[in-house]
């Protein structure tokens, strides 16, 4: 037995190395405590001390973060220089033939991170967002249009089971924004009505989402002024209401609200049932969940086929979503005269994280379910040859299968707008956040010049404990 103990020991070391119980949230505590807190001077030395720890195959992660933190703080020049490495890190990202074959046989925190398919493009979005703060609107609208790009592009690549997020609703009207703040009202109208047209289709389909008020009366007023009469009479018959030329008089400014924090990943096991097929194809089920995997293994070798003989049950470790509900769940903003205007949700992160986590896994359970069928069946094998060999093949696979549980973890819950009219001068405007808890009043003084455009962004981090 001695033997078997220091066997299992040696062997199941350097696989320890790559795996452990915790998730990557748990694992990086102390600085999403602060962060969570809004203590985000705290949160930025944190990670900030951290870069010589983390590992390249987290060096993604450590980016997006740092990007979030150094914009919370300020520092747009310096966010738009993380994101810009986050960027390039994904575009150029190349497989490592060494860490995959590494993860085949432990698990896939093997591997460098490689992003959502959402998370790619969000990253556009804070880059849309410094370059906002920073006035230089035409390259804020390169990024927008680089979002629907890369969302078109990564989808092109799947041949079946395609993302829902295929368009960017949000995208599209924050590129309206701008063209109307830089008086370009036909790119504006343009803009908008694309946003409008992806709401009503795909956003309300996937994710409940329907398009907001304050776009409706965009739309129909950059409609009004760039001459479609015929586009205008459209919507206000659709929309119900008529446009008033005195609505493009005077300056406005644009209020963006980021709500909560999105969600973190964990991690379940499903059992699936083999049920071998003809053609070389077998069905891994799961009968509980309505689960179904049709997986061809006619192309296995004959002594993998055979070790697959015995193979009843796998077990397969999968990450899944934690949300982490906001405390706030509407806000209004008052001017000094007492006119409210009420914020409308424009984007929905934590419901686009959900689906597109769900269509990936679909995409790539079959390659799973093959890989841990395949472990399961050398484990069998060895297992009648020697049962202490067996034990210890059974152990290490134990160890191994483990989910994938990193994510960019520092986005918000969703995003909510509204345009409000200012008046020369100064402006001052009362956010009121509903419940009424914690700290649910924050006032901004805008200054407002006539016609100008102003830009705010606001993130309140108030949320629930990752829900089990």
């Amino acid at each position: 037995m001695k033997k078997i103990f220091f066997l299992t020991g040696v062997c199941l070391f350097p696989l320890l190395l790559f795996t452990g119980c915790a998730t990557y949230y748990q694992k990086n505590q102390a600085f999403y405590q602060a962060f969570e807190s809004g203590n985000i001077e705290n949160a930025e030395k944190i990670i900030q001390q951290s870069e010589k720890k983390v590992k390249p195959k987290d060096r993604l992660l450590y980016l997006l973060n740092r990007g979030v933190t150094t914009r919370m703080l300020g520092d747009y020049r310096e966010s738009i220089k993380l994101f810009g490495e986050a960027d390039h890190m994904i575009e150029d990202y190349s497989t490592n033939y060494g860490a995959e074959a590494l993860a085949l046989v432990t698990n896939p925190m093997a591997t460098p991170y490689r992003a959502e398919d959402f998370e790619k493009v969000l990253i556009h979005f804070y880059q849309a967002l410094n370059y906002i703060d920073l006035k230089q609107y035409d390259d804020a609208l390169v990024e927008c249009r680089r979002i629907n790009i890369q969302l078109h592009e990564i989808n092109d690549k799947y041949p079946d089971h395609k993302n829902r997020y295929q368009d960017d609703a949000f995208a599209h009207l924050l590129t309206g924004l701008i063209y109307d703040a830089l008086k370009d009202y036909n790119n504006a109208f343009i803009s908008y009505r694309n946003a409008y047209d992806v709401y009503q289709s795909s956003y309300a389909k996937n994710f409940g989402l329907t398009a907001p008020e304050q776009l409706k009366h965009d739309l129909v007023r950059t409609a009004a002024l760039t001459g479609f009469t015929e586009e205008q009479h459209q919507y206000e018959d659709q929309f119900g209401f008529q446009y008033q030329p005195t609505d493009s008089v005077g300056s406005s400014v644009i209020f963006f609200w980021l709500n909560g924090l999105g969600p973190v990943k964990s991690e379940w096991s499903v059992n699936f049932a083999m049920v071998k097929g003809e053609g070389g194809w077998a069905n891994f089920v799961n009968d509980q969940y309505g689960l179904s995997f049709p997986v061809y293994i006619g192309d296995l070798t004959s002594s993998k086929k055979s070790e697959l003989d015995d193979l009843r049950i796998i077990r397969v470790a999968m990450p899944r979503y934690s949300d982490r509900r906001p405390v706030y769940n509407s806000a209004t903003l008052t001017t000094a005269s007492g006119k409210t205007y009420q914020l409308e949700l424009a984007e929905n992160i934590d419901a686009i994280a959900h689906k597109t986590l769900h269509d990936r896994l679909l995409r790539e359970m079959g390659k799973a379910i093959l890989r841990l069928a395949v472990k399961k069946g050398i484990e069998a094998a060895a297992s009648k040859k020697n049962d202490a060999l067996g034990m210890l093949v059974s152990l290490a696979n134990a160890v191994t299968e483990k989910a994938d549980t990193r994510n960019w973890q520092t986005l918000p819950y969703e995003v909510g707008y509204i345009r409000v009219p200012l008046h020369n001068g100064q402006n001052h405007l009362t956010l009121h956040l509903s419940p009424a808890v914690g700290k649910p009043t924050e006032t901004f003084d805008v200054d407002g010049q006539s016609g100008e455009t102003r830009f705010i962004t606001y993130h309140t981090l108030e949320s629930s404990p990752p829900q089990p």
